[in-house]
């Protein structure tokens, strides 16, 4: 007769009994933590990306935590306050080294304790939806729902942004958890609907069309007088002999725009970006957590990071609702919000122009030598930018090819070529031993007088008087459009209007090519 534990269990009667059992079977497997405490089965010493190397104590915790969780055996209170003290040193762990000497060990231990702690949330909100004869208040229902799940997601999307992803099958069920969620959350909004007034309904829908998109409104643009090259379109072996073959040798491969580009994309259709609403209704509510820079840009002084939920970011950076004077700007910058929320990711296709093969470092880059020892990246590399009017990126090169894509909004790009690298004072290993050298001293808007007062330009000017010889070219680049930086170009980029664009870092080669029509 089989043991109780090696029955299935029955199919869930609801949302949350279907992440209860999601939960249960994928995050809680006592045989982890039993595997690596076990003696007959010792793991090198040396393996720091095991959490073993967090010692004995920390396992046999884990394991007791894990069992309680899935047997029912301890208080869920109990078990949450253990798990958190657990992330909590392992958070200390991760101010004590350097960011990429953080031993593996404490970000496996801080994933571990943040996925049992999500199993202990939802059995304690939840579990007693199991029980046959127990019939709870609807109202009670949708406080709870809403309370748990934003503590759930936000347990989880920390543990994302300060752990990483963790293996492709966790990742899988914490995606469909997080779709779970999605329809807990509509259920709870369902019900609350239910129970307003068609006049407070009216009301809501009248405001939320109102303001639902955000302004196209650009308070300053500034003149183009050297224009980016622009094609209506392009095929990709053009654009391959765009790279490859240069009208200037010297100079190598241009940017490039190739507008309307992007109108087959579901965020410039039927899931709009550009519509706030639509980008919370995919977070679940605005409950995504998102890690954003506070500050215009990140060489200025005072700038700073923080973690806030979408729908705060939406609210207190991206409202049109008038700001006080020398309020902090927020800007999503260059964050893989792809992998973290997927749903968003559906919305976007990768451009054929990032298999295409490419061209190498150009010789007169003084980053040639360190770019072309990269290795060959299998996939392109995704980066959100969602920012309010305002931001800005300061000069600065990438060590990848780069197609920008612009979804919502309109941005101002000036471009160098690598050549004028002289003219663009690099900086160099600033404090704490981080190299800058891929960004430039110089206040683009300072120095062409959008920014600071006439003495501040004064001073700027003659601290960096090689500035002016500088040759560049320039653009607007508008909703649907895709701008092409060449691999080491010197790239200046400010936000006109609200915008939301997405990079695409891509260095393929042949093979790349090969594969894709694989």
């Amino acid at each position: 007769m089989p043991h109780d534990d090696d029955q299935e269990d029955p199919p869930p009667r609801s949302y949350e009994e279907e992440l209860i059992q999601l939960c249960l079977g994928s995050f809680c497997d006592p045989g982890v933590f039993q595997f690596s405490l076990d003696s007959n089965h010792i793991l090198p010493p040396v393996d720091e990306s095991n959490v073993k190397s967090c010692g004995p104590a920390i396992l046999g915790l884990l394991l007791t935590l894990c069992k309680g969780i899935k047997d029912q055996s301890l208080v869920h209170d109990l078990v949450i306050q253990r798990l958190d003290d657990l992330r909590s040193l392992a958070k200390e762990k991760f101010y004590a080294f350097p960011f990429k000497e953080v031993p593996a060990c404490w970000r496996e231990l801080y994933r571990y304790a943040s996925l049992l702690k999500v199993s202990a949330l939802a059995a304690k909100a939840w579990g007693q939806l199991k029980a046959p004869k127990v019939t709870v208040d609807s109202a009670f229902l949708q406080r709870t729902d809403g309370a748990s799940i934003d503590e759930i997601v936000q347990t989880i999307d920390m543990a994302l942004i300060m752990a990483g992803p963790p293996s492709n099958d966790k990742m899988e069920s914490l995606n469909r958890a997080f779709d779970i969620l999605q329809k807990i959350d509509n259920k709870s909004e369902k019900l609350f609907s239910s129970k307003t007034t068609p006049e407070e309904v009216e009301t809501r829908h009248n405001k939320r069309q109102k303001r639902d998109r955000f302004s196209t409104l650009c308070t300053f643009v500034p003149p183009i007088s050297k224009p980016v090259l622009k094609v209506p379109s392009l095929s990709l072996s053009k654009f391959e002999d765009h790279m490859l073959c240069p009208k200037d040798p010297e100079l190598g491969p241009g940017p490039l725009i190739v507008e309307s580009c992007l109108e087959h994309w579901p965020a410039r259709n039927e899931r709009p970006w550009s519509c706030p609403s639509y980008l919370m209704s995919r977070t679940i509510g605005g409950r995504r957590l998102v890690p954003i820079e506070l500050g215009r840009s990140y060489v200025d002084d005072g700038w700073s990071q923080k973690i806030v939920s979408l729908k705060e970011f939406l609210e207190v950076y991206m409202s049109e609702d008038p700001k006080p004077s020398g309020s902090t700007i927020g800007y999503l910058a260059q964050h893989n919000l792809f992998s973290q929320i997927p749903s968003l990711r559906n919305d976007i296709a990768i451009p054929d122009f990032c298999y295409a093969s490419c061209s190498p470092p150009h010789k007169s880059s003084p980053q040639a030598a360190e770019h072309a020892a990269l290795p060959q990246l299998g996939e392109p590399l995704l980066n959100a930018w969602f920012g309010p009017a305002g931001t800005i990126s300061p000069l600065h090169t990438d060590p990848y090819h780069n197609i920008l894509a612009q979804v919502v909004g309109k941005k101002y790009v000036r471009l160098y070529a690598p050549r004028e690298s002289e003219k663009l004072y690099a900086r160099a290993i600033e404090n704490g031993g981080v190299d800058m050298s891929n960004t430039s001293t110089l206040d683009v808007g300072l120095l062409e007088g959008w920014d600071g007062d006439a003495e501040d330009r004064d001073e700027a000017r003659k601290m960096f008087p090689l500035f002016s010889k500088a040759e560049y070219v320039e653009c607007i680049l508008k909703e649907g459009d895709c701008l092409y930086i060449p691999l080491g170009w010197w790239h200046y980029v400010r936000s006109l209007s609200p915008s939301f664009s997405v990079s695409f870092w891509f260095n393929g080669s042949e093979e790349g090519l090969d594969l894709k029509s694989a």
